[in-house]
């Protein structure tokens, strides 16, 4: 069951990141510390969300993309604290990734290039742990055995996250 939830939510994804292709750019609302805060119209809502990159990437590739960990807040959808990770590669298909913030570790479901949180009670989780947090790491493995290990300050994330639920009124 949790597999197939998880294949309808990255096919919602998928959509949604084809829909916000054709939305308005993102605004920044403010830099905070380690993160900072967007917002941005699509379909005629707002989507806020919080974004970091990492202070150290570790791990044996010879090429990788940008990396990004966000927090999404989509109102108008019922959502908030929905935490993705891009990572800059491909996942290992079939594999999890780990995200540890402050010695607590918590699992994450991979497909392509991203890991979610599996349900509403982790996203939730994981944005106050973020918030209050001081050091948080995402490790994972490439579709080619690459293990990562990414490391990220969480200094400013409670202000960036507060900016995000201000604008977005959550």
């Amino acid at each position: 069951m949790n597999k197939v939830l998880g294949v309808v939510a990255v096919f919602t994804l998928a959509l949604l990141c084809a829909q916000s292709a054709m939305a308005g750019e993102p605004r920044l609302i403010g830099s905070h510390g380690d993160w900072s805060a967007y917002v941005f119209i699509e379909d005629g809502n707002k989507v806020c969300y919080m974004a970091s990159q990492p202070k150290k990437a570790e791990g044996k590739y010879s090429s990788r993309d940008e990396i990004f960990a966000l927090v999404t807040h989509r109102p108008a959808e019922g959502t908030k604290n929905v935490f993705s990770y891009i990572t800059g590669y491909s996942y290992k298909p079939g594999g999890d990734a780990t995200i540890t913030i402050d010695g607590s570790r918590n699992v994450l479901f991979t497909q392509d290039d991203t890991a979610w949180a599996p349900d509403a009670e982790t996203d939730s989780v994981l944005a106050d742990k973020i918030r209050s947090g001081s050091k948080m790491v995402v490790e994972g493995t490439s579709s080619r055995g690459t293990l990562t290990k990414d490391t990220f300050g969480l200094k400013g994330s409670g202000k960036a996250h507060d900016a995000i639920s201000k604008e977005c009124g959550v």
